[in-house]
């Protein structure tokens, strides 16, 4: 997106990147969340490659243990200010929490100085990032643990509190406790955050963009998510985009499919979808 929040189709092309995940582009700089480091590239509108070398804004938590590699960034609406999501090491803290330094966690980066905070944490897989444009506040799409059944526990998406603790890896969906993680942490427990909204149970969803400016007619108030589909679960489930509506802000009914047909007959995937962006003409782009 640029930097007043609206999507751009321009492709850009650029070298010598180690699997990037999440771009945003603020006036002529273009962010790349890669995956140990937030990188910035000079771009001119037109150009069609960058071949110049990045700028290394801050470094990221990464290998060569790096169990949820990819990264993910977005500009604050003033363009100040970039938040860049870090996944966790592990399912449930399973090799040490001392490889959990800086992870499950949203950075908050200031865009010129590179200095940083935890924005928030206790999220053990955020991807999408996105600003609710009736509050302001930003909202992620979180992947939710592992190997406790098919039915737990629910990947969800959330507005993002400022300070807030979201429960990983000591419990899940506020503050029901995982008896695997050893050491337990009572004290953060007790400030877990529930989430706003389930999206179902391993449904991996990834991407997570408002409907602002979407020409979509039943699709006016809500978001898009794209949801990757789950690898550990029968029967499967995501491996489609869905629209949760909104009211004043907040989900105010049951998701809608958008768009479906990516598992044929025999429960083989034909597609997973990920990142999801409306541009500027109002279509829904989905990677």
């Amino acid at each position: 997106t640029d930097h007043d929040g609206i999507a751009d189709t321009r492709s850009v092309f650029i070298e010598n990147l180690n699997s990037p995940f999440g771009m945003t582009l603020v006036a002529n700089d273009l962010y790349v969340a890669d995956s140990d480091k937030l990188l910035r590239f000079p771009y001119q509108e037109g150009e069609q490659s960058i071949s110049a070398k990045p700028v290394t804004v801050v470094e990221l938590p990464g290998g060569p243990l790096n169990h949820h590699w990819t990264k993910n960034v977005i500009a604050s609406p003033d363009g100040k200010t970039l938040y860049v999501s870090v996944g966790s090491n592990s399912n449930v803290g399973e090799n040490g929490l001392d490889k959990e330094e800086g992870r499950a966690a949203i950075w908050e980066v200031d865009r010129t100085t590179g200095s940083h905070r935890i924005f928030a944490s206790g999220l053990r897989n955020p991807n999408g990032m996105a600003w609710e444009p009736k509050t302001g506040k930003l909202w992620t799409a979180v992947n939710e643990r592992d190997e406790i059944g098919s039915d737990l526990v629910p990947d969800y998406m959330t507005s993002v509190q400022d300070g807030g603790f979201y429960g990983w890896p000591f419990s899940y969906y506020g503050q029901h406790v995982d008896s695997r993680v050893n050491p337990q942490n009572p004290e953060l427990v007790a400030k877990a955050i529930a989430p706003d909204y389930a999206l179902g149970p391993h449904t991996a969803s990834l991407g997570l963009t408002f409907a602002e400016g979407s020409h979509l007619p039943e699709f006016k108030e809500g978001a898009f998510v794209g949801q990757h589909g789950s690898w550990n679960r029968k029967p499967l489930s995501g491996y489609k985009v869905i629209f949760v509506p909104f009211a004043q802000g907040k989900p105010s009914g049951m998701p809608v499919d958008v768009l479906t047909g990516f598992v044929n007959a025999d429960e083989k995937a034909q597609g997973r979808p990920a990142g999801v962006v409306v541009d500027k003409r109002g279509d829904l782009l989905v990677a």
